[in-house]
């Protein structure tokens, strides 16, 4: 938004917004947004009742989501900042911890199910944003274990095409590509806690067993990847991000 001359990064917004009907009345709207200036405010209540630790939290999660998406912040980003906010909270009470599990796709799959959800709470009635963040949570929880899977899969398929010694570092350097599926060697270098140099022999014996294949980027040298663990994410990303 930084360059767009019809918002302003960073800022709340001090305009009508409405959902629903034409951009030049709000006449007729499926929703109008809070006047602007008792946006700050109500961010500050939002925000105070996120903090809190005396809530079921899924359900603080749906009602904080739901409620930053009713007052409707700023001018343009406000799905996205509210599904942000999701993810924080989660991380936040470390109900997860090491990844982002993709709730936020799983709420967009039934994009109507979700607009009438938040139009029941904007009616006083909770359950229904309730219920569709926590049947967000569990489809993705079960997308990410499948994803798990895949990639445990694969790591053991490297095992048995890979000959060194126990205490070589060429085990170490798989861990690495698990994580972090395209690199070069000075990447590794850095994750293994050695010299570039040494990065290299761990890099040849990965390219020569099939685990790593290269290709010569004008500005950023030779990059190697793993292809399939590229294609285990994009299955990945595939299943979070189907919509209905």
């Amino acid at each position: 938004m930084a360059d767009d001359p019809h918002h302003e990064a960073g800022r709340f917004r001090q305009e009508a917004v409405w959902v629903g009907t034409s951009g030049r009345s709000p006449v007729g709207a499926d929703f109008v947004a809070p006047a602007w200036q008792r946006v700050p405010a109500l961010v500050d209540d939002v925000m105070g009742f996120a903090r809190r630790v005396d809530v079921p939290r899924l359900a603080q999660v749906a009602v904080a989501h739901a409620q930053f998406e009713t007052i409707h912040p700023f001018t343009d980003g406000n799905g996205r900042t509210g599904r942000a906010l999701l993810q924080a909270m989660l991380r936040s009470n470390e109900l997860t911890q090491n990844v982002t599990v993709p709730v936020s796709a799983g709420l967009l799959t039934d994009t109507d199910g979700y607009v009438a959800a938040l139009t029941a709470y904007r009616s006083g009635d909770i359950a229904p944003i309730v219920r569709a963040v926590c049947d967000a949570v569990f489809v993705a929880v079960a997308n990410a274990r499948r994803l798990v899977g895949d990639i445990e899969r694969i790591r053991r398929g490297w095992t048995e095409r890979v000959t060194a010694r126990r205490d070589s570092g060429v085990w170490t350097a798989m861990d690495i590509v698990v994580r972090q599926p395209v690199l070069n060697a000075t990447v590794l270098a850095a994750e293994m806690g050695v010299e570039p140099r040494n990065a290299y022999p761990h890099i040849q014996k990965l390219v020569e067993a099939g685990v790593l294949v290269s290709k010569n980027e004008y500005r950023h040298g030779v990059l190697y990847r793993n292809d399939e663990v590229l294609q285990a994410l994009d299955a990945f990303a595939a299943r979070a991000g189907k919509r209905g």
